[in-house]
């Protein structure tokens, strides 16, 4: 017997919820932690990813209005409306994004006013499924450290060490490479473990006595400046923020029939 076909707003929804140039937050409606967006994002998301309404098949070609009504009446999302409505002292306007909502009494699409929270559990990613499976046994390996055998307390004795040794490294070069780009001077914060002699002055010094070799250009340090800038940029842009990693907590879906 062939799998039922999904049904293709479901299918459109999930894109839409997974993609990130849909802002969205979170907020809590009914004592659930649920997520939102605005109806005038929705709007400017579809004029600006006008692809993505290849999914609705034959209905591609509707307005936005009538994609959130029908959205509506599938109990996709389910439009909602702040708590709170009146201004707060020192306030001069209300919050672009309420942290507490309630269901609003009219189910249609607005632009201006409207909030849209998302009705259905959230797929997890395989990424996901698997770290709940490996979190319980890691954190009963932890709490058996204590009858591992000897050569196991070892191995993870030395792989402490070694993480602790890595980011300790990292964050030395951090600070040296900073200092460097900014002042031109190779600056060590931390003495050198593997010298035989070593002092509590050597800690503390934080500026050499003299640099090995000629200063470094001004244009070497105005290029590394910026090769620094761009991997800053391209790690801050996959990242995920915080909406996203808030989508990692559970949601409970919600189903809301005609009354």
């Amino acid at each position: 017997k062939p799998a039922p076909k999904k049904d293709v707003y479901q299918l459109f929804s999930e894109k839409v919820r997974d993609n990130k140039q849909l802002e969205s937050r979170w907020a809590i409606m009914q004592e659930t932690r649920v997520e939102y967006f605005r109806g005038k994002d929705f709007t400017a998301f579809l004029k600006n990813c006008p692809e993505i309404k290849e999914i609705l098949g034959s209905d591609k070609d509707l307005d936005v209005e009538d994609i959130v009504n029908t959205l509506l009446r599938k109990n996709l999302v389910i439009r909602c409306d702040r708590v709170v409505k009146t201004l707060r002292p020192g306030k001069k306007k209300l919050s672009s994004w309420p942290a507490h909502l309630e269901i609003h009494h009219e189910q249609v699409f607005s632009e201006n006013d409207g909030f849209f929270a998302w009705t259905f559990m959230k797929r997890r990613t395989l990424w996901q499924t698997i770290l709940s499976f490996l979190w319980p046994i890691f954190a009963l390996a932890i709490c058996l450290f204590p009858v591992y055998p000897y050569q196991c307390k070892i191995v993870v004795l030395y792989s402490c060490a070694g993480a602790l040794l890595f980011i300790v490294t990292i964050l030395i070069a951090m600070i040296f490479g900073i200092l460097w780009i900014l002042l031109g001077k190779r600056v060590w914060f931390f003495p050198n473990i593997n010298a035989e002699e070593t002092t509590f002055r050597e800690l503390v010094r934080f500026w050499p006595e003299k640099d090995e070799g000629e200063p470094p250009k001004w244009t070497s340090r105005l290029f590394y400046a910026i090769v620094a800038v761009l991997v800053v940029l391209l790690l801050r842009h996959h990242a995920p923020d915080e909406a996203a990693r808030a989508r990692r907590c559970t949601v409970v879906s919600f189903q809301f029939g005609d009354k």
